[in-house]
């Protein structure tokens, strides 16, 4: 940490002390009235088929039914919000700052508890109402919200330990009030209800005292800055609000520039909080414009990079990659269950920026994009809108955030990772992933990003999921190119570096190529050249070790919908796709000795996690051997036409 961080993080333990006996009342509020509404006729904009899905997803929770990290729960009709599932343990009720919350054992699995106190399954209940006009809706919500409010007054307990939390938290209750806007109890259930707003000023008097600091300014200061600037802009009732909203948007407009690389990907380099940033950030810019207040051109101009970056990394199937941590965070949930979360942030940025004549076509609908429209203001039309230049055709490298997309017929789509190793001095959701490689055919994952699974409670699967062994690249001595120190802390980072790119148009049938090496083996170099061949539709990977010898372990993981036949250093590989077969030939290097490995827990080996808290068995081919720089290990992947 520097030194102004350490200064920052030891007035934040002074305070937490004086606050334990020192809680200041919330001001009184006088004719306070929520105008940040809907304009006419954005609900009549909401498509049918997205409409029925949010329905059909507000009447599963209506039934007490839900989903969170693939724990199935059936008690969201009346929840106890201390309560985690997964272990059948209860959070502790005691002063927040003395909760030990990454400690499993006395708290239970925090994200699950934590989870549905963002309330975004009520923003779905909401929506469900703005939709329908049913008042069940709206009564379901105003039941647990009253609920929520009553179980955790202020710094009582985990749900006001981490500013993220209340960052999101506080973005749901401007939505679900504003989407509650035509029920004749909305005014009483928020702007004239003390409990409601003591709840609401406190949020943001702990957002304006504890934001993230320093190596841990990442996507959390993000959701802390976009939920108290929302609430501000939207709730602007107490004699703090204008401080809070101009700390807050100066807050948001530093740190999405510091966070973005100038290419307009995440500097984290874990696409889903690329997306948590992005939805965030268009969630801000909504409440700016809906409450008229300006915001500086740059974090218009952030949002809109990012959009035209996601638009450029993702595949034929508008699956973006599988980079880095993933933990199924959102900004802003208003659809139901189908709905596709990229899409749907293309069709936002379609409507607030407007698409490049590159951009993949969007074909599916949702709910956000027509709410959020009816908002923002379109880039294109505002006066004070600066030129931006924006890429004329698909961008395939991105050389600030070291990522680099190759492209081949039948839709064959590889991203080749030759980037910084993560964002601020502790990383903490990277992966020790230098030089892998993420091979698709027509969106199924063939070479594999196996994912993340878990953060806190289950350390051997959480060291599985960010090693080097369990990416698509090359290990030495059994060792991470990376070292971690915890969780979400590495103590030393490997330095990678692309050295060659060539990305012809994959419809010119030429041959698209990428070299990059890393130092994260002492006293050797990890060279890798990756080459995609469009007339033969042929993959070929070319690692080379420059260095003494050493074992080295070179790892492919296979998506879960392959089927691996391994005979000797040669797989076939198999899997159906919208009912067709499909197949291809993967001739690994034959100075390996090759074993496949599936569902393996001790040590753990063969895993995909298809989304945060779930994973299932998938195909992992490990060749071992001896890498003595004398000869290169290549591998060869075949597509059948």
């Amino acid at each position: 940490m520097e030194p102004r961080e350490i200064g920052g993080r030891v007035g934040d333990v002074v305070r937490r002390r004086r606050w334990r006996s020192a809680q200041p009342d919330c001001p009184s509020v006088t004719g306070a009235r929520f105008t940040a509404v809907l304009p006419a006729g954005t609900i009549a904009a909401v498509p049918p088929d997205a409409a029925k899905r949010l329905v059909a997803e507000a009447d599963r929770l209506m039934e007490g039914h839900a989903e969170f990290f693939g724990v199935a729960r059936d008690d969201l009709a009346a929840p106890d919000w201390w309560y985690d599932p997964k272990t059948g343990r209860r959070a502790p009720w005691s002063y927040a700052f003395d909760v030990p919350y990454r400690d499993e054992d006395a708290v239970g699995d925090i994200k699950q508890i934590w989870e549905p106190s963002r309330h975004q399954y009520l923003t779905v209940l909401a929506a469900a109402y703005a939709v329908t006009g049913d008042e069940r809706y709206a009564e379901r919500v105003a039941a647990h919200l009253h609920s929520w409010w009553t179980a955790n007054p202020p710094l009582r307990g985990v749900h006001w330990i981490s500013g993220i939390e209340l960052g999101i938290r506080l973005l749901s209750w401007v939505w679900i009030r504003r989407l509650l806007d035509g029920w004749p109890g909305a005014a009483g259930l928020f702007e004239d209800n003390p409990v409601a707003l003591n709840q609401i000023w406190h949020h943001q008097r702990w957002l304006a005292a504890f934001p993230s600091r320093g190596s841990s300014a990442n996507n959390h200061v993000i959701a802390e800055a976009a939920g108290q600037f929302a609430a501000a802009c939207a709730f602007s009732w107490f004699p703090s609000s204008a401080r809070w909203r101009a700390g807050a948007l100066r807050s948001l407009e530093r740190h999405l520039r510091s966070n973005t690389f100038h290419s307009g990907l995440n500097r984290e380099l874990a696409t889903e909080y690329h997306g948590l940033v992005l939805e965030l950030g268009l969630a801000a810019v909504a409440e700016a414009d809906a409450a008229d207040v300006p915001v500086p051109a740059s974090v218009r101009i952030v949002l809109l990079r990012m959009t035209d970056a996601l638009a450029a990394i993702v595949d034929n199937r508008l699956r973006p990659p599988r980079q880095g941590d993933a933990d199924d965070g959102h900004g802003l949930v208003v659809d139901g269950a189908g709905t596709d979360r990229w899409a749907s942030l293309l069709a936002t940025g379609d409507a607030v920026f407007g698409r490049l004549d590159w951009w993949p076509t969007v074909t599916g609908t949702d709910v956000r994009t027509p709410l959020l429209a009816a908002l923002i203001r379109p880039y294109a039309k505002r006066d004070t809108a600066p030129a931006v230049s924006r890429p004329a055709s698909r961008p395939a490298h991105f050389a600030d955030a070291g990522m680099t997309i190759l492209r081949g017929p039948a839709e064959i789509w590889c991203r080749c990772d030759g980037g910084p190793h993560g964002f601020l001095s502790i990383a903490a959701h990277a992966h020790a992933d230098a030089l892998s490689v993420e091979v698709r055919h027509d969106g199924v994952d063939v070479l594999a990003d196996p994912g993340t699974f878990c953060y806190h409670g289950q350390p051997e699967w959480r060291q599985y999921f960010r090693s080097t062994l369990g990416h698509n690249t090359l290990q030495l001595d059994g060792a991470d190119q990376s070292v971690s120190g915890g969780p979400f802390l590495w103590t030393r980072q490997a330095r990678s570096r692309v050295l060659a790119t060539d990305t012809p148009d994959a419809s010119d049938g030429g041959t698209a190529r990428w070299s990059a090496e890393h130092d994260g083996y002492q006293d050797s170099v990890h060279r890798r050249r990756v080459e995609l061949t469009a007339t033969s539709q042929e993959l070929r990977v070319i690692d080379e070790v420059r260095g003494p010898s050493r074992t080295a372990h070179l790892a492919f993981h296979l998506g879960p919908a392959i089927t691996a036949d391994l005979e000797g250093n040669r797989a076939v590989l198999t899997w159906t796709r919208d009912g067709e077969d499909r197949s291809a030939v993967l001739d690994l290097p034959g100075q390996l000795n090759w074993r496949a490995h599936r569902g393996e827990s001790d040590p753990p080996l063969g895993w995909y996690s298809p989304g945060f808290g779930r994973k299932e068995p998938a195909t992992t081919l490990v060749g071992t051997g001896l890498a003595d720089g004398t000869q290169g290990f290549t591998t060869v992947l075949r597509f059948r036409g």
